[in-house]
């Protein structure tokens, strides 16, 4: 891999960064700064000690079946750098890294040291992250599933999660699918068929799904904006909550699939709640660090 994108050049790195490299090492053998200079010139070394003796002893085919496999293990390397780079610019100083199961990590590396794809690497790379900072947060079931992701599938989640609101957990608010907030978004029928036949949701076309179990009053959040409800009721409220429910796959991914803030859907959303006879008040979260 390029210079650029090097872990070599991260400069002074933090003690979360730190363990995250020694896991990766030693769950896949990747081994960085400082062994990672005289490790490289050993094994530029013994390549072209391979070279010689090919030369020598294989004929052609053997000689393209060791350049293919060089050329193969090369670019899976550069692969892992740079997920594991992406993974560690985004890591806090509270990460849990050292609690980060070596055997998830050579799992996790052995289903995407192909993926050169740069959209897709940083979806990797949000996923080394993610677990990294909370370890347990992604199951090796959701490793495989992305393994299985293409491009598209990608992007249509991501989509998709423009629509999730949160209540102690993801809660998707697909009410119509006729409603243009959702058509010009790419949300259709065929769409969310598409989304619960891989397994990130369940699609429910005709009766929908509902929340039950709020009290007098419930606060949700909208990305960084948190509504508080207040229900005629004292207690046994619900929301109904439209066509779709993300599967235990498709809420581990919404953490990061890197869904964007829609101001147009939110207000959609309010007025829908206002029509019900809810009542609001909407503030900004604060910031516990600020």
């Amino acid at each position: 891999m390029s210079e650029g994108n090097s872990l070599v050049n991260l400069g002074d790195i933090s003690r979360p960064v730190t363990i995250l490299i020694e896991k990766v090492s030693n769950a896949v053998g990747v081994l960085y700064e400082p062994r990672r200079i005289k490790k490289r010139a050993e094994a530029e070394a013994e390549a072209d000690k391979i070279k010689v003796l090919a030369s020598i002893e294989l004929n052609e085919i053997q000689q393209r079946a060791i350049d293919r496999f060089v050329q193969q293990e090369a670019r899976k390397q550069e692969n892992i750098e740079s997920i594991t780079a992406q993974a560690a610019g985004s890591l806090g100083e509270d990460a849990k890294v050292e609690d980060l199961e070596e055997d998830w990590v050579a799992h996790f590396f052995k289903q995407c040291d192909t993926v050169s794809d740069k959209e897709m690497q940083s979806l990797w790379s949000r996923l080394l992250s993610g677990e990294a900072t909370r370890p347990g947060t992604f199951s090796k079931r959701t490793v495989d599933f992305v393994a299985s992701m293409d491009k598209k599938d990608a992007q249509l989640f991501t989509e998709f999660c423009q629509f999730c609101w949160f209540a102690n957990d993801f809660m998707p608010l697909v009410l119509d699918i006729n409603d243009d907030v959702f058509k010009k978004n790419g949300i259709n029928f065929s769409s969310l068929k598409h989304l619960d036949a891989i397994g990130l949701i369940s699609f429910e076309s005709v009766s929908g799904y509902r929340k039950f179990g709020f009290g007098k009053c419930a606060q949700l959040l909208y990305f960084d904006t948190l509504t508080q409800i207040e229900f005629n009721k004292d207690i046994d409220n619900e929301i109904k909550t439209g066509k779709a429910l993300l599967t235990q796959t498709g809420k581990e991914l919404a953490l990061i699939c890197g869904a964007q803030r829609n101001n147009e859907f939110y207000e959609y959303i309010i007025d829908k709640w206002y029509k019900q006879g809810f009542v609001l008040s909407t503030t900004l979260p604060i910031d516990p660090a600020g």
